[in-house]
This record gives C-alpha cells, structure tokens and sequence, in this order.
C-alpha cells in the first residue's frame, strides 16, 4: 500500500497516521531524535540531521567519517559548469550544465583509542543518543563505547553551522575514559575528495549510480583544482578554483583543546588534506575537549589568497569572541525565529515534532541565502544538481514574506539579478521581455529536456506572484518602485508577445506550446494554470505601471525611458488578461487541464503497482503523455493560487476530477491538494495529504532523500497549516480567515507579520481568536465579516463549525465512463507490461 492510500485510511477510519519508528526516533517537540544508528538508511538520516545556514550546509555524516551513504559538504551557489552535449542540438538548447560542487569536508574528527577506531557499524555501543535541537540549530551526539579490551569511553560531540555568522560552522568532540587509562588520538582533518570517492577509496552511494533524473550526475573530472596551502601551529587553510567554472573556495580551520592529561599535537596541510592530529595520554575520568572553528569562503573569481584572508578575519573573531559566544548568538537567533514563525498543535506530539522539524529546514534553507536563491535540496544534498526552481518562489516566499520578509527580500532580489540573463534567454527563444530559466545556478537555463524545462513558461507568472505576495504581506512599496516594477514589465512583455489572439464567436487571447506544472503533461495549448497565471501577471504588470504612473511619476518616466516603455502597452496587457482563454468543459463541470487533456484516455492508479512509481523512472515520457496522468497537482494549484477567480462548485468539482488521475510522485503536490481539499469539504482527504507532505522527508515516502530535503515540500507545510487548516487568504489587502480545523486537532496557532502589524492567531473547534502583539490596528475579516484589531485586547470570534464536511467518499478510481462535451466516453486503463518485456528491460 502506498504512503498516501496509508495515509487516506487513517484519517478515514480516524486513527493516527505516523509512519516513523518512534522506538527509534521518538517524538519529541522540539528535537529530532535518534537512539540507535543504522546502515541501512545512511543517506536519509544524513539528511535530516544535516545542519546549515542558507549559504553552507553540512550532512549528518559521522565525524569519525564512516560508513557513509555520500559525505557531504556544500556552499549554496558553489558549482562547476559543463557543456550540455545533446544527442541531436537545436537553435536555442540549453548549452551549459551547472552542478553543485561538493566542497571539502572538514567535519571529520577521527578518533582512537588503544589505536582502535571508533566505528559505529562495527562498535560496541552501551548507550547512543543523537539529536537535531531546533531551538539551538546544533547537531549532538552522545554515546558510551566499549572498546575491544573493555574499556568505556564517553564521547560527546556536536555540530552548528552558524545563523548570525554566515560563513561559520563550529564542531567540538569531548571525550571521557570511564573505566580505564588509554593512549588516545583524535584525528581533525579538512579532506577534498574528488569523484565522489572517500579516503578509502569507496564511490558514494548517490553519484550517479541507476538511472534517476533527480540526482546528480558525476563529473567526468577533478573539478577543484588546488590553488594553495597554509598553517601555523594552530591554524590551517586550503584553497581550490573549479576547473571550468572558474569559481573559487577557501576553507581554514582553528581547533583548541582542554584538558587535564598530557598531550602532544601536529599539524600539516597538503593539496587535498589538512591535519591537527591530537595525542593524548588520556586517564579515567579526565575529559578531552577540542573544539573546531571552520570558515568557507567563496568568490565568483576573487583571487583565493583574497578568501584566504576572509577565512583568517572570520577565525580572528571566533578566536577573540569565543565559541560560546556564537552559541548563545545561535539560541537567541533562533529564539527570535520561532517567536515570529512557529506553528502549534495541540495533541498531537508527533506532528508538532514534524511541524516543526520542516519549519526548521526552512530556516535552514533560506536564512543566510543573502541574495542566492533557495536550491531544491537547501544545502542538504546534491540532488537536481543544486539548481533553483519555481519551488521558491510558489511554496518558500510566501512563509518568509509572512514571518522573515527580509529574507524573502533577499531571495526576490536574487531574482531581480537574473534579469538581464532572462532577456537573453527571452531573445533566443525569439520573444519580447524577459523569459526566467527553469533550472538554474547562475541565471543561465540548464534544463537540457525543453519539454519539462523552457517550455514552463509559467516559471515568469510565479516570480510575478511572488512579488506581489511579498508586497502585500509587507507593504513595501518601495521594492515594487526600484525591483519589481521593471520585472512586471518584461514578463508582462513576454506573455503579451508568446500568446496569439483567437477570433472566432468571440476574441480570445491564446497560449501555445507550453507545459504547466505537470510535467506529465507536456507542450500542450493553453494549458490552465499557465494561462491563469499568466493572466494574473499581465493584470499585476498593469496596475501596477498606472499606480506607478499615478503615484511616483518621477520613477514611472526613469523606468518607461530606460525600458522604452510604450503607454499603449500598458493596456495591451489589460486587454490580454481580459480575454486569456481559461478552457471549462461545459459536460464535466470542470477546468481541463489543457486545450486537448480530456482527449486522452485515463491512466487507473489503482492498478498500478507501487513497485512501478514513480512512473517516470519506469515509463518513457511519450507513454506518459498519452494519458489523463497528472505528476503533481497542476489545475488544483492554480485553484488555490488564483482561487478568487473561481468559484466553489468549480473548485470541488475540479479537485474530484483530478484526484483519481494525480500520482504524487512530485512532493510538491500533497501540500496544495490538502489545501483545496480542506476548503471544498473533504476533511479527512485533507488531512491525509497533510500528513504525506509533513512527513516526505522524515518518513523518506519518495525514496530519495539520500539526495537531499524537499524545501518547497517544507514550505507547503506552512502553506497547509495556515491557509487550508487555518483557511488563510490574501487576495485583497484584508487578510480572510475561514478555518478547516481537523475534528480531533483541539488547537491550532499560528503567526504573522502583516503590513507592520504582528498577530498570533489560534483556532479551535469553537473560535478563533486573534492578538495584535505589535504594530499598528489592523484588519481582519472572518467568512465575510470585516473586523478591527486592536492591540487593547484579544479578538475572539465564534465559529459554526469548520466548514463543510463532505461525507461522499472520493473515488479512487479515475472518472471512467464520464462524457464529455462532445458525447464522447472517457475510458481508464493501464500500459500493460509484461513479464517477457521485463525480461527485456
């Protein structure tokens, strides 16, 4: 049985949902917890003990080094490039490829007693607790090993990449003899492999290995080249230049040890290894601690003796501060975080731990980005070669807009520098304004597969929606007037010129040769949630250049001459969104997908094995598209992001339609299904996505966590808890509330920051109550009555319920049978495989 068809019985017959081992990984609130290490799923707890900052992220690899699935190191925007070699080229393919560089490793910290290594496969462990503390952002690990002659040592360490020093990750180790005196060693290296291969000359398990387009490819050659080595008796640094990229690293280290035993230390660097090795005459009950400060420093192509002097001025001030000291920085950061972000629900241990464990990834993904993007796995992983997608601006801005909108205006901005790049890739695809690369590093377009890549033309309309739901959050006004105007420009450009009008009974404005979010559908026509987007952006662009014109008159000439504006344009755009084709088929009720979706035959999932998904890693695309299949929710989402334009019997019936035929096998897609799902009724359906999208990761339900997180999974966790449980929506400058709280949820709280105003809001199954914690009066509205929001006291509305609840059970099976339009019958089948193709596979 598949996660989600678990999940759906659960929350069907009303009981719990919780696909973890909480023998071994126990619930706890406020922490991630481990109580026993295991072999067999090394690449997903290296994951989801990864720590980072938004620009350094480090896996959750032991410190001793081994056993590990892919040991992993990676500074967000630190790639190499390569040419893309089609097997058949074209006017306009993507010509360079972009990979993340998996930079050297300095967390190893090796250790030796009675020169026996501490290994945790092959250890004799007396205790063993290891633990991601959200509160604290620090990686510990306790536990109690008796050596091969019987002696106990206590070893205790930890791991922070540091929030506030944004190049900064600090590692101590502690280390105990409780019974007996040892000879002991202890190992800090800063290593560079190369090839995915370790010291031990073993290829990491994720390189490349099977056939799957979500991980990395290898690189056919060293990337990191040495560019120099230094030390003094306490500190080491190390440099590289990527051989095609031209992109440069530093690393340096500072270690220094406590202890009451004699010791001796060496250190020494090389090319590719840099050490400061420990030897201590250890005796019972006398503890070791050594503590290790690392710096990365990273240039697009400063000279690396520059960032050797960056790393030495990073170290000084952990030197003269001391570790302690970026601790307590890291615990009131983090403080200041959950106070403006965290989500709470009452009586349910399990999902508040896993709440909150994905907002924590977000913070981690995102909060020392400063002006890069947000990469599909955060810093966590290598997978989809570190490349920035929609998923920022769709399921990661609108969290940060309503809790850290500095942070989401620094990924805005990101965007804002690629749109020079955008223009470029808009000419070579021989249209106006700006068209925004699907797939990214550093602004060029490196999806080589059009189909699934350029052809996302609605990668423009989110970029758009992200900065209007930046803007409306927070009311600035300002970044509308100096960044996003001139954004709204071009791709406002770009949709006027890629569409076409239409006459026939009536004029409509068209939309060819593009693919939605589905990427199971692909180069379809007037493909719905592009054009729905798409009408969104050019309505925005247009309002927008008349406020502007209206308002700030001085900055509307500046942008009108420098962009050879033409007023006529302005409602050109207007007249665009006001005619864009929006496909409905009249018989079913619903919103096909695209031009020429309902054509197809179904595809029953209900007779397709798990053993045979995701499809697209045992199906050719062409068997794909030949099908009503969907990957991810694509018509659903364009329902809860433009969902003032339709109305609720559309809503329901579309998202029944499209239910059956949505495979999941995307993990954005659970999140918004919950959402929509919610508003319409279907309450236990809901909840069920809920939890397959709370739980993607810690539960590894798409088997390729090894990879790295899914960030915008994360973010549509907020997105589900706020606006569809919490009934959240801001179309209009007026937050709305119309709550779906789960029947066996007793509380739900949540945070926001709104147009300077901070509230809290909680519901229950009785009320919903809302604190002005600071700021000016405000306005809410609550299922249609508008009002004010004072900071004198408390808010407190009585609710009738939650919303409709649908008792009629969602079939699914896919609509079979049902005519369309034109009195035609849709049918349901499968691609049948058989064991002698097997055979030939």
């Amino acid at each position: 049985m598949s996660a989600l068809s678990e999940a759906r019985k659960a929350a069907r017959d009303g009981s719990a949902y919780d696909p973890i081992d909480r023998h071994r990984f126990p619930a706890d609130p406020w922490r991630l917890v481990e109580r026993w290490p295991s072999l067999n799923d090394l690449g997903v707890t290296e994951t989801l003990f990864a720590v980072g900052n938004g620009y350094l992220g480090m896996r959750g690899n032991p410190p001793e080094g081994r056993d590990a699935h892919v040991h992993g190191t990676f500074v967000n925007g630190f790639h190499e490039t390569w040419p893309i070699r089609h097997a058949e080229a074209a006017f306009g393919f993507a010509k360079t490829g972009q990979t993340i560089v998996n930079v050297p490793d300095s967390k190893l910290m090796k250790l030796y007693v009675d020169d026996e290594p501490l290994l945790l496969s092959t250890a004799d462990l007396e205790n063993y607790e290891r633990c991601l503390d959200f509160r604290d952002g620090t990686l510990r690990r306790d536990l109690v090993w008796r050596t091969p002659s019987g002696k106990k040592v206590q070893v205790r360490t930890s791991r922070m990449v540091s929030f506030t020093e944004r190049h900064l990750a600090i590692m101590t180790i502690e280390v105990t003899m409780l019974e007996g005196d040892a000879p002991i060693v202890i190992s800090s290296q800063v290593l560079n492999r190369q090839d995915g291969v370790d010291e031990y000359h073993v290829k990491g398990e994720s390189m490349g290995e099977g056939f799957d387009p979500r991980k990395a490819s290898a690189f056919a050659q060293r990337v990191l080249e040495p560019r120099g080595h230094w030390n003094s008796d306490r500190r080491m640094i190390m440099g590289y230049r990527c051989a095609d990229s031209g992109m440069t690293l530093a690393v340096g280290t500072d270690h220094a040890i406590m202890t009451e035993n004699d010791y001796e230390d060496l250190i020494s660097t090389e090319p590719d290894l840099g050490k400061r090795v420990f030897r201590i005459d250890a005796t019972q009950g006398r503890s070791i601690f050594i503590t290790k400060a690392v710096a990365y420093h990273t240039s697009r192509g400063v000279p690396v003796r520059e960032l050797f002097d960056r790393c030495r001025r990073t170290l000084d001030r952990v030197r003269h501060d001391g570790v302690q000291h970026y601790q307590e920085e890291q615990a009131r950061w983090l403080a200041n975080y959950w106070e403006h972000s965290d989500v709470e629900v009452d009586g349910h241990d399990a999902i508040q731990q896993a709440v909150r464990y994905n907002l924590f990834q977000l913070a981690q993904a995102s909060a020392r980005s400063d002006q890069l993007g947000v990469p599909a796995k955060g810093v966590t992983g290598s997978g989809y070669e570190g490349h920035y997608f929609w998923d920022t601006e769709i399921y990661v801005v609108p969290f940060l807009a309503y809790t850290s909108p500095a942070v989401a205006r620094n990924l805005l901005r990101f965007r804002v520098n690629m749109l020079e790049a955008a223009r470029t890739r808009a000419a070579e695809m021989a249209q106006r304004g700006a068209l925004f690369p699907w797939r990214t590093i550093n602004g060029e377009e490196a999806s080589a597969y059009y189909a699934a890549g350029t052809a996302q033309y609605h990668i423009d309309a989110d970029i758009a929606y992200a900065i209007y739901r930046y803007v409306q959050a927070t009311g600035d006004l300002s970044f509308m007037r100096r960044y996003g105007a001139e954004v709204l420009v071009e791709t406002a450009r770009l949709w006027a010129d890629l569409g076409f009008w239409h006459i026939n009974d009536e004029r409509t404005f068209n939309i060819h040769g593009v693919t939605g979010p589905d990427e199971y559908t692909t180069v379809v026509n007037n493909n719905l949630f592009t054009n729905v987007m798409a009408r969104f952006n050019l309505e925005l662009a247009a309002r927008t250049l008349r406020w502007l014109r209206d308002e700030e008159p001085y900055a509307y000439s500046e942008l009108a001459s420098r962009l050879k504006l033409d007023p006529a344009e302005i409602d050109d755009w207007q007249d665009c969104a006001d005619r864009m084709k929006i496909p409905f088929e009249q018989g079913l009720g619903i919103h096909p997908q695209d031009e020429h979706f309902l054509d197809r035959e179904m595809w029953d999932l209900t007779q397709t094995p798990d053993s045979q998904r995701p499809l697209l890693l045992h199906y050719h695309p062409l068997v794909i598209y030949r099908f009503q299949v969907l990957k991810q929710a694509d018509v659903v989402l364009a329902l809860f992001l433009q969902g003032d334009r339709f109305t609720a019997e559309e809503k329901r019936a579309n998202f029944e339609y499209y239910d059956a035929i949505t495979t999941g096998d995307s993990s954005l897609s659970a999140v918004v299904q919950s959402i929509i799902a919610s508003e319409v009724g279907h309450h236990a359906v809901a909840l069920a996505y809920f939890l397959q999208g709370l739980y993607v990761d810690l539960a590894d339900l798409h088997r390729n966590t090894s990879d790295g997180l899914h960030i915008a999974s994360a973010g549509g966790v907020w997105n589900a808890l706020v606006y569809g449980f919490g009934g959240l929506r801001d179309s209009t400058d007026t937050l709305t509330f119309d709550p779906r709280l789960p029947a066996d949820w007793p509380r739900l709280a949540f945070r926001l920051q709104h147009q300077g105003s901070r509230l809290h809001v909680e519901v229950t199954q009785e009320e919903i109550t809302f604190t002005l914690v600071d700021g000016p009066a405000t306005r809410v509205s609550v299922r249609g009555d508008e009002l004010e929001l004072t900071g004198d006291e408390p808010l407190v509305v009585a609710l009738d319920g939650q919303g409709p609840r649908l008792k009629d059970r969602i079939s699914l099976r896919p609509m079979e049978g049902a005519m369309r339009e034109d009195g035609s019958v849709i049918t349901a089948g499968i691609p049948t495989i058989t064991d002698d193709m097997l055979e030939h596979r």
